[in-house]
Formats: C-alpha cells, structure tokens, sequence
C-alpha cells in the first residue's frame, strides 16, 4: 500500500492542515467538548478514579484539539509582526499569573485546586494555550458582527474588550464550580458572583485591553476577515466554548454564565459558522488532487 506524501511546503502544510480540520469538524468541535464538559463534572463529582480525574495530559490534549480550527486558520496570517506580538502576549500571560499567585492583583488572591500540568514558579506551562485563543476567538467573532463598524478602532476595540470580559463570565464560575481553580474571600462582605470576586473582572478588563489592543496591532485586520471569508471552521474553538463552559455552568445551575454562552451561541449563528459543512466526508488532500 502506497502511503500518502507528506507536504514539502509551507504552503502545503496549511493546505494539508485545513483538509485535516475541515474533515473532522464535528469531532473536534462537538465530540470533544461534549466529552470533556462529561469528564471534567464526573471528576469534580468524585466519579471518576485517580489517575483518570482531572489527569493534566488530557485536559491538554483535549484543550490543544479544540484549539486546533483557531490556530490553524491563523498560521498563515502569522508574519514576523504577528509572531511578536503572540510572543509578547505570552509573556504577558505568564507575567500577570504569577504577580496573581504571588500578590493578589489585579484578579484578587487565588490558588490552583487542580493540577493544570507542569508549572514554572506556579504558573502552568500551558496558560498561553488557554489565554490567547480566547481573546482571539472574541477578536474574529466581533469583527463579523461589526461588519463596516469594525474600521472604527474605538468602536472596534471597545466592544471585544467587552466580548472578552463576557467570556470571563463564562469562564472563570464553570472553573471554579470545577475547582479548577479558588478564591481567598479576605472580607466577609466580599461581593462574589457565582464565587468569583469582582476584583477578578476588574483585573479582566486590564488584561483584555492589553491583549486586545496588542492582538489589533499584531494582525491585518483586513488579511483576517478574508481568511474567515474563505475558512468557514476558524470559529470552531469558539464553538467548543459554548458547549464545553455552558455544559459545565448548566450542571452546576450557573444559569448566567449559561445565558451568556447561549449569546455567543447566538453570535455564531448569526455569523452563519457552524453548519452542514460540518458532516463533509473526507477529500484527498487538496495539493495531490
């Protein structure tokens, strides 16, 4: 049996990457984080044995599949300005992580209850994983939804802080009903929403600005919107969000943070993203047809 050439270009690679994506659409979008909303509330509930609960490895993998869509959709757009600005962000991540960990700002004080992988002075390795898809799943979805008010650069930027910050409020209580993560509640009359202190969406809006602003900076806004014309799975990840977080905030009856995910449900929708295309059988690869 004669297996399949491997891709010899760069342009071959993406081409290869995208069939890979296109053809297994619904597994990675729907099948993983139907599964992985099932693993995680089964081992926060005690169900599942050591070391399959909360087993750092498959969170991961599962975490870096759902991404897949997102990053490949924007390898190619990734020039020298891009990959700087990815690598500033980065160490933006891991920076304000640790001056959380270690001194309370700007999300207020809090502590790791689940093991997220290997860690670097108590920062996991895999937070850019987690940190920056976000911000760019909101970005791209925005830029859709604005259409022509996208080119206001205040108008744009404000409204995917805004997108940003709602993510958060997905996010951050479906986590901590997890246990993925705690906060120190230092004052009895601390203001919490679903056990999550305000200060934490304060330090949020910091972060989504700067992540926003560098990400705005870092990407041709106009390369962008061609390749979500012409790549119909590069929301994908953001739909692997709304089933993983609004699955686990339903369980544990955070029935905002659900609301909030049925939004971006809706945002999707509207953006026509996540359709038929995701039952295509599999096609040769495009560079060997």
């Amino acid at each position: 049996m004669r297996l399949p050439e491997l891709p010899q270009t760069r342009r071959e690679t993406e081409l290869a990457l995208d069939q890979l994506v296109r053809d297994n659409r619904f597994t990675i979008s729907v099948f993983f984080p139907l599964n992985g909303a099932v693993l995680l509330v089964a081992s926060a509930m005690g169900w599942l044995p050591e070391p399959v609960a909360f087993h750092a490895s498959l969170i991961l993998f599962g975490t870096l599949v759902m991404r897949s869509p997102l990053i490949v959709g924007v390898l190619p757009l990734v020039t020298r300005r891009a990959a700087f600005g990815i690598a500033a962000l980065t160490g933006y991540a891991y920076a304000i992580e640790y001056t959380g960990i270690t001194t309370g700002q700007p999300y207020g004080w809090f502590y790791y209850g689940v093991d997220l992988g290997p860690t670097v002075a108590g920062v996991p390795i895999g937070l850019p994983v987690f940190f920056i898809p976000l911000v760019m799943n909101a970005y791209l979805l925005c830029l859709l939804l604005l259409g022509d008010r996208a080119r206001n650069t205040l108008v744009r930027l404000a409204v995917v802080i805004a997108a940003v910050l709602a993510m958060d409020v997905v996010l951050d209580p479906g986590a901590v009903a997890l246990g993925f993560w705690e906060y120190y509640r230092l004052a009895d009359d601390a203001i919490l929403f679903y056990d999550v202190p305000l200060s934490n969406y304060a330090g949020w809006v910091v972060s989504a600005t700067i992540a926003v602003v560098t990400l705005d900076w870092a990407f041709d806004r106009e390369a962008l919107l061609d390749r979500l014309d012409a790549t119909e799975f590069m929301l994908d990840d953001l739909v692997s969000f709304v089933i993983l977080w609004g699955g686990i905030n339903a369980w544990f009856g955070n029935w905002i943070p659900v609301a909030v995910a049925g939004l971006f449900g809706v945002g999707l929708l509207r953006t026509e993203r996540f359709d038929s295309q995701l039952f295509r059988l599999p096609r040769r690869l495009p560079w060997r047809s």
